[in-house]
């Protein structure tokens, strides 16, 4: 049995490898387990967790891993969206694909370990729910049918949900939230995944789908 530590960013996307990924995985023989981000180490108590704030608090815990001679892999799923200032320097392209893979690049060649896979996802969590409005609308505009129109109208113009992030703050969890003020990202993010399935989620979402199938050759 292999085994993979994911450094997630907060508390939505520990819940989406542990109640999503996990048995995915699990079937290809591969244990996958969370660990949420360290943003500020604290001597006489608990750490803090969870904020894509600093690169360097990251490369801190992706060292820190990589010294665990158990494991087979360390990746990230972290944010594109807002990378910190203290990033590796890359340069972006008007192609979002392109620019996350120089991104990751950037990200892999710093840390410098056949054990690192850098994952970023475009743009955030929210994009990969996106692939279902139909159960966006079901978990969270209940009796409020006429929403989905609403949803789906995000998607114009773009070939995957991954792409979502046109304009000022239009990003995915903001244009949920906007519809949906009750949107809690941990609860419901989580759940709506769960209900759409990890193999539609997949097919909409291609860098998502090629990093899940990365993993699973390792």
């Amino acid at each position: 049995m292999k085994k993979i530590f994911i450094i997630v960013e907060g508390y939505t996307e520990e819940r989406f490898v542990k109640d999503v990924l996990y048995d995915y995985f699990l079937s290809k023989s591969i244990v996958v387990i969370p660990i949420i981000v360290t943003t500020k180490i604290v001597r006489d108590g608990a750490n803090y967790r969870g904020g894509w704030v600093s690169y360097r608090n990251v490369k801190r815990d992706i060292f820190k891993l990589l010294q665990d001679n158990s494991i087979d892999m360390v990746t990230t799923m972290l944010d594109y969206y807002g990378l910190p200032n203290d990033y590796p320097k890359w340069e972006s392209s008007s192609n979002c694909y392109k620019s996350v893979e120089v991104a990751e690049y950037a990200f892999y060649t710093d840390i410098n370990s056949e054990k690192f896979l850098p994952y970023l996802q475009l743009h955030e969590f929210e994009g990969l729910i996106f692939s279902s409005p139909e159960n966006i609308v079901n978990t969270l505009g209940v009796g409020k049918s006429t929403k989905l129109t609403e949803v789906k109208n995000h998607l114009k113009g773009h070939k995957s949900p991954e792409e979502i992030n046109q304009g000022i703050a239009t990003h995915p969890s903001n244009r949920i939230i906007k519809m949906f003020m009750h949107y809690n990202k941990p609860v419901h993010g989580t759940l709506i995944a769960k209900r759409t399935g990890l193999e539609k989620i997949m097919n909409s979402c291609p860098h998502f789908k090629q990093w899940l199938q990365k993993l699973s050759q390792q």
